[in-house]
């Protein structure tokens, strides 16, 4: 498997998960991921996993993935949104990826997300770039919706077919996560370098798909090309109790 700086950040945070749990399985919270694509791969490497998320097909096809790799019972699924969040505190890992863009209210879902990761635990969040988004569409030549991108600090393209409320830049993250309670650990870049690469360019080359997954993982955290990812990754550390 070719290295992800999501997945590489990820798999130190529930490998410490199992320290603290003496080597207990991780519980890990996956908010708006019911199509299984974090789920299925994280009950597979053993943790115990809820899935949240409102749309019922989502949903079966999450049962269908966990059903072909034999983990069903290592998945919970849950129909509904950051409302079904009871709060309890009891998840060491929370994953709200692809989340943020498309709640009704950014500061009421971050809040729930907090409220549901054990105190020393983690929330992850994957949320879409809005200066990848100017880029990508200047280069496809749509250049009024780059520049209304731009100029639009929220990243929306009101009155098109867009189906986000809103993308993200890291200034607004770093400003987002603290306001939930959360210490923010690391901003790093998703989709720096390889959403660029032609396919073409891979399949030509031998080794090309490794140099490029060492590129990517080396550009992830170093601004500014981690500024212009595709995508942003934030992981944010709920405070352990003072004993």
């Amino acid at each position: 498997m070719r290295p992800d700086a999501v997945q590489r950040v990820l798999d130190a945070e529930l490998t410490a998960a199992r320290d603290r749990r003496g080597g207990e399985p991780p519980r890990v919270l996956d908010v708006g991921g019911g199509s299984g694509v974090w789920a299925v791969p994280l009950a597979v490497a053993g943790c115990s996993v809820t899935v949240v998320d409102p749309s019922p097909d989502a949903l079966a096809t999450l049962h269908r993935r966990a059903a072909d790799e034999g983990v069903l019972d290592r998945i919970t699924a849950v129909q509904g949104d950051t409302d079904a969040l009871d709060g309890d505190g009891s998840a060491d890992l929370v994953l709200g990826h692809g989340l943020l863009e498309v709640v009704d209210d950014v500061d009421a879902a971050l809040a729930a997300l907090a409220a549901a990761v054990t105190p020393g635990g983690a929330v992850s969040l994957l949320v879409a770039n809005r200066y990848a988004a100017v880029l990508h569409r200047a280069i496809a030549g749509r250049l009024v919706d780059a520049r209304r991108l731009l100029d639009d600090e929220a990243g929306q393209l009101t009155g098109t077919r867009d189906p986000l409320r809103r993308r993200f830049d890291v200034a607004a993250l770093e400003a987002l996560v603290p306001a939930a309670g959360l210490e923010v650990e690391l901003v790093q870049g998703h989709g720096v370098v390889s959403d660029l690469v032609p396919g073409a360019v891979l399949e030509a080359n031998p080794g090309a798909a490794e140099a490029l997954a060492e590129l990517e993982l080396a550009a992830s955290t170093r601004s500014p090309l981690r500024d212009v990812a595709a995508r942003l990754h934030v992981l944010g550390r709920k405070p352990a109790r003072v004993r």
